[in-house]
């Protein structure tokens, strides 16, 4: 089984995804994101298609490497691979998403969800910038992933407004319990 947590930056999905490892035995955390940050920190000589700026979302080899790498993560972990990454872009995420079921039919996606103001404090207490010069990426970015979350279109809808990242974990754990 693959499960993706989506969500806008903040909200908490790699704090969920450590606590949730807890909870499947024999699984792994894999994050594209560092990906993403050696291939916006490639030379300009090196020539990578891309659809827009300022996010390796935009980098056709990245979301091709995303689907590798969980690819590879779920070849060698004997249990769950548990992807935490940010989509607001259908196309991207349509593209994710069938890349996965490809090679893996089970696929739970859960997208966390919070009030902008909620994203807004849980940054600044990360340590995260976001007002004033050199913020502009991440202020915009968090208004598009909250008006993109309106819907459940990115995902099963788990709201974390006012829960703690165990308590969010627990509940997507009792998701994945199969009843009986």
């Amino acid at each position: 089984m693959i499960i993706l947590l989506n969500g806008s930056f903040g909200v908490g999905k790699t704090t969920v995804a450590r606590i949730l490892r807890t909870h499947l035995r024999g699984s792994a955390i894999y994050n594209p994101e560092w990906v993403g940050s050696v291939l916006m920190r490639a030379p300009k000589w090196i020539k990578l298609k891309r659809t827009g700026a300022n996010d390796f979302q935009h980098i056709e080899l990245w979301r091709k490497s995303t689907i590798t790498g969980i690819r590879l993560y779920h070849w060698f972990t004997p249990g769950t691979v548990i992807v935490p990454m940010t989509f607001s872009h259908h196309d991207y995420f349509n593209e994710i998403v069938t890349g996965i079921k490809s090679f893996e039919p089970i696929l739970r996606i859960f997208c966390l969800t919070a009030s902008l103001d909620t994203i807004k404090t849980r940054l600044i207490q990360r340590g995260t910038k976001i007002e004033g010069k050199g913020s502009e990426w991440i202020a915009r970015r968090i208004v598009e992933c909250s008006n993109a979350y309106l819907d459940n279109s990115f995902g099963e809808l788990i709201d974390t407004e006012y829960r703690s990242a165990k308590d969010v974990a627990d509940h997507i754990a009792t998701l994945l319990t199969p009843k009986r």
